[in-house]
């Protein structure tokens, strides 16, 4: 276990098994039920991702990269041409799954590359190296997030209050967290801290899986529903807010689950400190802004009905951005595997990405 792995460690969300397929456990299922899930064939996992079977954007990374060297193992083994145009398929077909996850274009990108190294080996020899490359890739996300919570951690009072959002733990990563992560070691080192976690509608996932990582940990919380933030801020009640990240623009503007924005605006408002926990294979220097990150739109099912049950008029039309752009003003730092990252951030974060730490 790396030193500072508190409890959650034994949480991992997507595994490669001994039969080379992937095991996922189902998100959707939470926290009714743990339910996983065996994904035999490229087809499943497209369908897994898509589905919300598994979520949050380093997780995402992994079932890419799993995903891919799944899918290649089909693959023909007549030549290096057919296998890497055959590749290419999978990987456009993968990238077309979930738009605003930057970790998932990571993973593609880096797949691809070893595919790209490759081409003197035999095509079996660049099946079993992906294989590796997945596992890989799942393994040093969680020694990332547990850095990037020991850095983290340093910036929690004794007794903080601390407001989350949507869920960046365990289940969203490769089986520790980003801002859960955070949370989870410094919990672990003693401190008594409180955790306030909104539902995050539409999907509730705080409501869902991160209350339910937090109790499984033991960490205290009080659930809130989104709108109840600005007022547990004017009362004085929130002391940080902590959230994850699906991808940050060379500018540090900050795509993160809708709902976002709005507890970044009122943290300003309220003169509270308000924190983003991400590993640099997040951080996207091909976006120069907000303005140029992609943002996901999903049915109207999901605001419309909850599991099945309607929760609005059949006949009312519902908008669902999953994902908004919060302000590179509003954010007070980064924090990453590197160290915090602080204003001006588009020299900072141009410095992490040059570290030789760094794999994004």
């Amino acid at each position: 276990m790396p030193p500072g792995a508190g409890k959650g460690m034994s949480l991992r969300p997507i595994e490669w098994t001994a039969e080379g397929t992937l095991r996922l456990l189902d998100q959707r299922m939470l926290p009714g039920k743990e339910v996983w899930v065996e994904c035999r064939d490229f087809a499943s996992v497209l369908s897994a991702i898509r589905e919300m079977l598994i979520r949050g954007a380093p997780a995402l990374g992994i079932a890419a990269a799993m995903g891919l060297a799944l899918g290649a193992q089909g693959l023909p083994d007549s030549s290096y041409e057919a296998f890497l145009a055959g590749f290419g398929s999978l990987s456009e077909a993968m990238g077309g799954t979930r738009p605003t996850a930057r970790n998932l274009f990571w993973a593609i990108d880096r797949m691809t590359q070893v595919v790209r190294e490759s081409g003197g080996l035999a095509v079996p020899q660049i099946k079993e190296r992906l294989i590796q490359e997945a596992l890989a890739i799942a393994e040093e996300d969680v020694q990332v997030n547990v850095v990037l919570s020991e850095f983290g951690k340093a910036l929690i009072p004794k007794g903080a209050r601390i407001l989350t959002h949507c869920n960046a733990g365990a289940l969203a990563t490769g089986g520790y967290g980003t801002a859960l992560g955070v949370i989870r070691s410094t919990f672990a080192d003693g401190n008594q801290i409180l955790v306030y976690v909104n539902e995050t509608r539409p999907y509730l996932q705080g409501s869902r899986l991160t209350a339910w990582e937090l109790m499984r940990d033991h960490i205290p919380l009080v659930l809130i529903t989104d709108g109840m933030a600005g007022y547990f801020m004017a009362r004085g009640e929130i002391d940080l807010v902590l959230v994850g990240a699906d991808r940050i623009a060379a500018n540090g503007d900050t795509a993160n689950k809708i709902g976002t924005y709005s507890l970044a605006v009122l943290s300003w408002a309220h003169r509270i400190p308000f924190y983003v926990a991400a590993p640099l294979s997040t951080f996207d220097p091909s976006k120069r802004s907000g303005l140029e990150i992609p943002i996901e739109y999903r049915g109207e099912e999901e605001v419309k009905y909850f599991q099945g049950f309607p929760v609005a008029p059949a006949e009312a039309r519902a908008a669902n951005p999953s994902f908004d752009i919060t302000p590179a003003d509003y954010i007070s730092c980064f924090i990453t595997e590197v160290g915090i990252l602080h204003p001006p951030y588009q020299e900072s974060i141009e410095r992490a990405l040059r570290s030789p730490l760094c794999r994004a």
